[in-house]
């Protein structure tokens, strides 16, 4: 393939992405309102129960089998490390740049998570479906390119459902110190948005403690609203473990992962999965509503970017930063561990392997993260602008590195 063909292969999910983005801003315009607050809230929960999960649940049970998940252990791994690490870089972000201390979350795990889903997924069959594509026929190609990503999206999928998720739930803190998720949420005549479901869940517990809370001493002295408390380091770190939510592991898309993963590795497959298996018409429906997922969180970017755009707590440094972080340091370490991985026979040899798991070093920040912080209504509109400018510099950021990348594996 030509530079200038790859830059077209490159450029298309990515506009995709914002095209639609766009749409949804629109849609949230004060004279149109489709996409209200109180739609966009309901739409994330669609996501977030619903399509999302469905999502991947008919993409692994669709193309991970008994055969192909052993020679596949490398992927967990990969993604784990590339969390660590922006989570280790993002930290050092929020200490140089002081951010707000209910932005803490959102800053990490945007530069610990990243779009391991709609981007290869559109990226991967476009590649194999040139003509002179670098990775063999299409056809083999495609079949195993799918398999590669599908598996990178789910597990992708856990670590930002899990961890992420926990980060902004602990982080995100309100004028006292908790914040809320309902499952409904309605209008009052002052159009002001207001929770009216009397079951709500207290998801959120008192926020992250900041940076200058804290003196490195074999004792911790957290700053209260009232008061200066000493509290002995073991103890300290028992309650900050003790704020995880253990139950938030088995979200909605982990539950999916693992039960999409049971039925590809188990004789189930060949009941649900092909053309004559019995219960084809399971699958067919579950991934047809899992269609739905990529879109709704990209309209739900693109209607949370109108607020952005009228006011936004993020300062210039911050998404230079995160931008740098997901552009330029980790894809230079992520070139790092999978050339000495494969110096040492961890990824077998297939290119088209090593170029997927080049590509999670190499993508923007997860849109889920953007459902996440409409679910707990913490950091919203920072959000939008960090999404909003961090996919428009990976039109080109992630052209220059594909192409860098096949050069590197060809």
């Amino acid at each position: 393939m030509g530079i200038d063909e790859l830059l077209m292969v490159a450029l298309m999910p990515v506009l995709k992405t914002l095209l639609i983005a766009v749409v949804g801003l629109f849609l949230a315009v004060d004279h149109i309102s489709i996409l209200s607050a109180t739609a966009r809230h309901h739409l994330n929960n669609l996501v977030y129960y619903v399509f999302f999960p469905s999502l991947l649940a008919s993409s692994l049970v669709d193309s991970i089998s008994a055969t192909n998940i052993i020679s596949l252990w490398f992927t967990p791994v990969s993604i784990l490390l590339t969390f660590i690490i922006g989570s280790a870089l993002g930290w050092i972000l929020v200490r140089i740049t002081k951010t707000p201390q209910q932005l803490h979350g959102l800053v990490i795990g945007s530069c610990a998570a990243g779009n391991m889903g709609n981007l290869p997924v559109i990226i991967i069959p476009a590649i194999c479906a040139e003509k002179n594509n670098p990775f063999g026929d299409s056809f083999s190609c495609s079949r195993n390119g799918m398999a590669y990503v599908s598996l990178s999206m789910s597990i992708g999928a856990v670590f930002v459902w899990s961890y992420v998720y926990n980060i902004i739930r602990i982080c995100g803190t309100e004028s006292d110190g908790n914040v809320q998720i309902s499952s409904t949420i309605s209008k009052n005549q002052s159009g002001e948005i207001n929770s009216s479901d009397s079951s709500r869940e207290e998801l959120l517990l008192k926020g992250c403690p900041s940076s200058q809370d804290y003196h490195v001493q074999p004792t911790f002295v957290l700053k209260r609203s009232e008061d200066r408390v000493k509290v002995p380091f073991k103890q300290h770190l028992k309650s900050l473990l003790g704020k995880i939510d253990l139950r938030m592991l088995l979200t909605p898309p982990t539950v999916a992962t693992v039960v999409g993963l049971l039925i590809g590795v188990s004789p189930l497959r060949e009941v649900i999965v092909g053309g004559t298996a019995p219960l084809r018409v399971v699958e067919s429906s579950v991934l047809l509503l899992g269609e739905a997922a990529i879109p709704s969180m990209t309209l739900i970017m693109g209607a949370n970017l109108l607020r952005g755009l009228k006011r936004s707590g993020v300062n210039l440094w911050m998404i230079l930063g995160i931008i740098l972080i997901r552009f330029a340091a980790l894809p230079v370490l992520g070139v790092v561990i999978i050339k000495a991985a494969r110096d040492f026979g961890m990824v077998g040899s297939d290119p088209l392997y090593h170029f997927v798991l080049l590509l999670q070093y190499s993508v923007p920040p997860a849109m889920a993260i953007g459902t996440i912080t409409q679910l707990f209504e913490v950091g919203e509109t920072e959000c939008s602008v960090l999404m909003f400018w961090n996919y428009a510099v990976a039109a080109i950021a992630m052209t220059l590195w594909a192409t860098y990348y096949m050069w590197l594996l060809l």
